[in-house]
């Protein structure tokens, strides 16, 4: 019976251990919104191997009508990667010595946290990985921040009721935004800051207005275009938002709630009245109601950076549900 007994202590003791391991504790993430921590050598990153990481992750962001990098990067020697440091929410190591490879982490030393470990005997062979790997890298790190950003905004959200009656879809977005205009199935929302607005347009439009080939594109300017001819106005009498002719847009696809959708990042303009800046829009396909749903976010606001203010609206929209 003791034998028995003692079988069965011993038996709790090692699934409660293993539960602790499975349960470890680490500690809460830190860092501004796509901020990267890259740790490595100080002579790495000043030589070729950092030249490789700030071209991949410090690469200007598509859309905007002044460089912006995609990431901001503070680099520190491995030496002093302990303590605070590793509080970071997204990390890039570079490992000089070990076999050829990119490994992925998460949470690995705080939570959230999007860990990537990039490694090779020489500098070249870490240059090549970076470059073989660049866009696996670039998604890790953009995914931690969409959910990051997400999770921000979740901690005051706009009631959206309205938006779902009429449209058929929820979006997170927070109660700093208002309902500027609602008319029929189109809806503006908007943002006050500092130096102009932040804003986002929702409406659809039926699946044979976009076609998927080489001028998906131009269905996508012409659609935003006529849409911004009726609901927004400028400030002179007959000028409206449209899309700026000099530059042209970035379409890509994407995925939006499992669907397929079209990406396309560019700059918007009001003719004659010297005002412009940067929009994403998501034409997000809807086969079942046969439709594309139009998430359209854009920003003015002159004399500043506008990297942060695309990324929320890219957060938002890709929070989009379609019921």
């Amino acid at each position: 019976m003791k034998n028995i007994f003692s079988i069965l202590c011993l038996t709790m003791m090692v699934f409660s251990c293993a539960d602790k391991e499975q349960k470890r504790y680490v500690p809460k993430s830190s860092g501004n919104i796509n901020n990267l921590v890259v740790v490595a050598d100080n002579q790495l990153w000043e030589d070729s191997v950092g030249e490789a990481i700030r071209d991949i992750l410090a690469a200007p962001v598509e859309g905007l009508s002044k460089e912006e990098p995609m990431f901001s990067m503070n680099q520190m020697p491995t030496s002093v990667f302990s303590g605070f440091a590793k509080k970071n929410r997204l990390v890039l190591k570079i490992e000089k010595g070990k076999d050829a490879e990119v490994k992925i982490g998460k949470d690995t030393f705080a939570r959230p946290q999007a860990l990537v470990v990039v490694s090779g005997q020489t500098n070249q062979e870490i240059i090549d990985q970076l470059k073989a790997n660049a866009v696996k890298i670039i998604d890790v790190f953009n995914k931690e921040e969409i959910k990051e950003k997400q999770r921000r905004i979740s901690k005051s959200l706009f009631k959206d009721e309205p938006i779902e009656n009429q449209l058929g879809l929820s979006m997170k977005f927070p109660t700093a935004y208002r309902i500027a205009k609602h008319d029929n199935d189109f809806f503006w929302l908007r943002r006050d800051i500092e130096t102009g607005t932040v804003d986002i347009m929702l409406y659809e439009v039926p699946l044979s207005s976009i076609r998927e080939n080489d001028s998906t594109v131009l269905d996508v300017v012409r659609v935003r275009d006529s849409v911004g001819k009726i609901h927004i106005e400028g400030p002179i009498e007959g000028s409206y938002m449209g899309t700026e002719d000099a530059f042209t847009p970035f379409i890509s696809k994407s995925i939006i709630d499992n669907k397929p959708a079209f990406e396309t990042k560019g700059l918007w303009d009001v003719k004659n009245a010297f005002m412009s800046g940067p929009f994403i829009n998501y034409a997000i396909e809807d086969k079942v109601n046969n439709r594309y749903i139009i998430a359209e976010g854009y920003v003015f606001a002159p004399s500043v950076t506008k990297r942060d203010y695309v990324f929320e609206l890219e957060a938002i929209i890709n929070s989009i549900q379609i019921k």
